[in-house]
């Protein structure tokens, strides 16, 4: 068998090894990518209107008020918005 014969067989099997197995790897980088998009917005940061704190909309308390959602760090700062709105009214 002559080198040249060699390298086009190596580029071949190479070429075929590519197409059956980098499918797989690229598969499992597409559903890691998934899972990290989902963990990213899991973690969108709302900011707290009374003392403008950044917390992470799962973990913030929230309250509905004229069919607008407000976000808190605590229930302390929802209190005081709710009370101060009431006063405004």
């Amino acid at each position: 068998m002559t080198p040249v014969r060699i390298i086009i067989l190596a580029a071949l099997f190479y070429i075929l090894y590519r197409l059956l197995f980098g499918s797989r790897k690229r598969k499992q980088a597409v559903d890691s990518e998934s899972g990290e998009q989902k963990s990213v917005a899991q973690d969108i940061l709302v900011e707290d209107p009374v003392c403008h704190t950044y917390v992470p909309k799962q973990q913030a308390v929230k309250t509905k008020k004229d069919g607008e959602t407000y976000y808190f760090c605590s229930e302390k700062c929802c209190q005081t918005f709710l009370e101060e709105q009431g006063e405004k009214r």
